[in-house]
């Protein structure tokens, strides 16, 4: 009878250790249900494709659904909000991007700290952003193109996407910096905003997602002017970098991360970078990322150290100068 007893209680200990393994903080095996990627967007833009592009090679890895739930609003924060409300148990997470991190919580009202109430994950493809312009402008390189909006201030329009888009900051930054004026025409989409590009209905378009202006670039549709990053782009090899064109330091990276709320277990964070960097490695995942022209980070900025980092640097060169502009808020009306 002892001898029984005993060989139970090796077993419950054993089984005990074994399920401890594969437990992360709080006492639950992870994941026990589907998980949830909250995307601070609409569907069917660029970060929304990314996200999905994750959430469904992920499921294999985690061996749970992930579902993707699009909570758009207010330049990202309503999104990066309801993440700041989950419970910190690994089970809901959270793609962003520079409007919804950088951009966003120095211009919105919001609840949260950007920084400390949410712990990175992962640091995710990049895409480089473009100043293009239509067809008909005179202006045929950047200098020319400055001194045109100079002999013509205020009659130029630029079309942007929300206050707290990289469309919208930098076209203030580069009338700052070059002393040039031009109308803001807002849209609620990156879409319906090159169209009127295409159709020459706005001259500008600064900030604009370079992998979303490349199909109208080979047809020749618009006209580039500069890539806003330091090295040029290997599918535009003929474009040069803002520092080229002769408006230094106007980098504007449209660069993307993984967040979960503040608390979640290190184990877990872990857990979910593995799944990241094996769906990144995933042959048809990296050809259709490199399809819709996005730069994967080397493997060992695929970390949330990375982002965390690079995090901190964008914060911290882009809130100044968004402060100092004054860009608020009702200006998205």
């Amino acid at each position: 009878m002892r001898r029984a007893i005993f060989v139970a209680a090796l077993a419950a200990a054993l089984a005990g250790s074994c399920l401890a393994v594969a437990q992360g903080d709080g006492g639950h095996a992870y994941p026990t249900r589907p998980i949830t990627i909250v995307v601070p967007f609409p569907p069917g833009g660029p970060t929304d494709t990314l996200a999905r592009l994750l959430a469904e090679r992920m499921r294999v890895t985690l061996g749970q659904p992930v579902v993707v739930e699009n909570v758009s609003g207010a330049g990202g924060s309503t999104g990066v909000g309801r993440l700041a409300r989950a419970a910190p148990d690994g089970h809901t997470f959270g793609i962003g991007n520079w409007t919804s991190h950088v951009g966003g919580p120095a211009i919105y009202p919001v609840s949260y700290d950007i920084v400390q109430d949410f712990e990175p994950v992962a640091l995710l493809p990049i895409a480089p952003t473009m100043v293009v312009g239509k067809t008909a402008l005179p202006a045929n390189d950047m200098r020319e193109l400055i001194a045109w909006l100079k002999a013509n201030p205020g009659k130029a329009s630029a079309g942007t996407v929300g206050v707290g888009s990289p469309s919208y900051v930098s076209s203030v930054y580069f009338q700052q910096v070059t002393g040039t004026r031009f109308q803001f025409v807002p849209y609620r989409g990156s879409a319906p905003a090159m169209q009127d590009l295409i159709a020459g209905q706005i001259d500008l378009r600064f900030g604009s997602e370079a992998s979303q202006t490349l199909p109208y670039l080979r047809s020749g549709q618009i006209k580039p002017f500069a890539i806003l990053a330091k090295h040029r782009w290997v599918a535009t090899p003929d474009v040069p970098t803002i520092d080229e064109a002769g408006v230094p330091g106007l980098y504007v990276t449209f660069w993307h991360g993984l967040w979960t709320p503040k608390g979640v277990a290190r184990d877990i964070i872990a857990k979910l970078n593995a799944a990241v960097v094996e769906a990144l490695a995933d042959p048809a995942v990296a050809k259709r990322l490199a399809d819709l022209g996005l730069d994967m980070p080397p493997r060992d900025q695929l970390t949330p150290q990375a982002l965390g980092a690079l995090h901190k640097a964008e914060l911290e060169k882009w809130w100044p100068i968004i402060k100092a502009a004054n860009i608020k808020a009702e200006q998205a009306q």
